[in-house]
């Protein structure tokens, strides 16, 4: 059957499974748009506010449900401003096709209208790029990027789509299917010598992380670690990937790391590293194991090769799919009941906190959110001190989930919140955002209110930059540089795209307003009087710059 490039990328998505995509549009790729016209209700087109917005929901999507998210974007500057989103899937390996026009073939290397070499532009950024020269061949690379993009180390695949090829001639039948791939399951002797390790193991810990568990993998997860008493900690905002209601959890390695939960990592004889990538900041600068011989014994299993051995040189590395091993394996006993009560105990204890000094106290207000919200709430947030209170102070169950960047991208929260109300309608979903986070991606608010996808927004409002602010007073105290905040009526222009919206002045009135904000049919954004005082939970910002001057004066 001939119709052009454009109609037969659209029918190979819907073969693939794509249901939504989220973009903004442009005249390189117009023939996609055209394709899109006649596909509602099989695949829907989310129209964004910028490019930047498109991937962060784009990110989120595969991050959430295991499937590419779609983003559409034009040459170019479009795909330039998606790059945030493209870098934060990469790091956070979660599964995102990046779907983007390009000069035509005939004018390809003069430095043409928008021209970029998308190769040399993200070939270090995504898992790989890919140019689609002729229109018969869409099924066969698009096939090819799916899988790529959600086996091994699942991550964004960017797709150039030349003007030309996508307006041209194809004659190829569309895809009727994606092809199953079956999880790389462990080596039986492999599995066996892990679980003599772990047996033999005085101070036994698993260490998980990864988006791409299934829902019987996290259940055999948690099975085998309780049968086996052994505490799971969870890499950098994977804490939802286990439920943290469980005696075997123990906390999890991501900013604001608690002391228990570094005695924990750091105290290990043997560590099962499960489907995690060791970054920076859940090895807290590569401190917590010895680079590149760690004195603790890792069994690092991971369904990239690629992956095991990168950082750390593993006593064991097992090339496997995370679900596939975990169904594998069978409980061990040892000697470390204590160990296991006391790595509990100790993320018991991170509960406990101080009063905060701040009109609204976010201690009471996340106490309050963990005996109001549905089990099977989502929370996002973006980057900034703030995010302590969903990542530290919110106790994810099974059904709840996270999502939130391990890239520290700013302006996350709110396209990720959006994207999960397009995926889960009829869940709660809420995202914590900053005053400066909430302003870099705040005019999605308007696809919010176009696609009837609109979440609840905490804007934690202290007017200032908290990270930096508290780095600055920490290394330069009382020299505060390019950190206020001066900002608009936060209600009126949440108003204005149709949001239930309040300010809420003292942690007493905090309840009503969620009552109220939880209510709302077109979602809520509700602006919460914080002092730039409270920017950690345990210490102020007057008791970090009077510490640093102490310092400094002693020095």
């Amino acid at each position: 059957m001939m119709r052009n490039g454009g109609q037969l990328l659209v029918e190979c998505l819907i073969a693939l499974g794509a249901r939504k995509g989220f973009g903004v549009p442009g005249e390189s790729y117009l023939a996609v748009l055209d394709a899109l016209h006649d596909t509602a209700g099989r695949l829907d087109f989310v129209l964004c506010r910028n490019e930047g917005g498109a991937a962060f929901m784009a990110a989120a999507w595969g991050k959430l449900t295991g499937q590419p998210g779609l983003c559409f974007v034009t040459r170019g500057p479009g795909v330039t401003n998606a790059s945030i989103g493209i870098h934060t899937a990469m790091q956070d390996s979660a599964p995102m096709l990046v779907l983007v026009g390009q000069v035509g073939t005939d004018m390809r290397g003069r430095e043409a209208f928008q021209e970029l070499d998308y190769r040399a532009v993200f070939g270090t950024m995504a898992k790989w790029v890919v140019e689609i020269d002729d229109a018969n061949r869409i099924p066969e690379l698009l096939s090819r990027a799916w899988i790529t993009a959600t086996t091994g180390r699942p991550g964004p695949v960017v797709i150039a789509l030349p003007e030309d090829m996508l307006s041209g001639p194809a004659s190829a039948p569309a895809l009727t299917g994606l092809a199953r791939i079956a999880e790389p399951a462990p080596e039986p002797a492999a599995l066996a010598e892990a679980l003599a390790l772990l047996a033999g193991a005085e101070r036994p810990a698993i260490l998980i992380g990864g988006c791409n568990w299934t829902e019987a993998g996290r259940a055999a997860l948690q099975g085998f670690a309780e049968a086996s008493d052994i505490p799971v900690v969870a890499a950098l905002r994977y804490q939802d990937m286990f439920d943290n209601h469980s005696p075997c959890y123990a906390g999890d390695l991501g900013l604001g790391l608690a002391a228990g939960v570094r005695k924990t990592m750091t105290e290990a004889d043997v560590v099962l590293a499960l489907n995690t990538r060791f970054g920076e900041i859940s090895t807290e600068g590569y401190t917590l194991f010895q680079v590149p011989t760690p004195r603790q014994k890792i069994i690092h299993v991971h369904p990239s090769a690629a992956e095991i051995g990168k950082v750390y040189i593993p006593m064991l590395g097992i090339p496997a799919g995370p679900n596939a091993f975990v169904a594998a394996l069978t409980p061990v006993q040892g000697p470390w009941a204590d160990w296991r009560k006391r790595a509990r105990a100790d993320y018991e204890a991170t509960f406990d906190l101080p009063p905060q000094p701040s009109p609204v106290d976010m201690g009471a207000v996340t106490a309050h959110l963990r005996e109001v919200l549905p089990e099977d709430a989502i929370l996002t947030n973006g980057a900034g001190n703030f995010t302590v209170w969903p990542n530290k102070f919110f106790r994810f169950g099974p059904k709840a989930r996270l999502l939130a960047p391990q890239s520290g991208a700013m302006g996350y929260g709110i396209p990720a919140a959006i994207a999960a109300k397009v995926a889960c309608p009829d869940r709660t979903v809420v995202c914590f955002a900053g005053d400066g986070d909430f302003q870099m991606t705040c005019q999605e608010l308007g696809t919010a209110m176009q696609a009837g996808a609109q979440p609840i927004v905490l804007i934690l409002n202290n007017g200032t930059y908290g990270t930096i602010r508290a780095h600055q007073e920490r290394t330069y105290p009382a020299r505060v540089s390019g950190t206020d905040l001066h900002n608009p009526d936060f209600v009126m222009l949440a108003q204005a795209y149709g949001f239930h919206a309040e300010r809420v002045d003292r942690t007493a009135d905090f309840p009503a307003a969620f009552a109220r904000a939880l209510a709302s049919p077109t979602g809520a954004v509700l602006d919460l009087a914080i002092s730039a005082e409270a920017l950690t939970p345990r210490q102020t910002l007057s008791q970090m710059r009077a510490t640093a001057l102490s310092a400094r004066d002693r020095g």
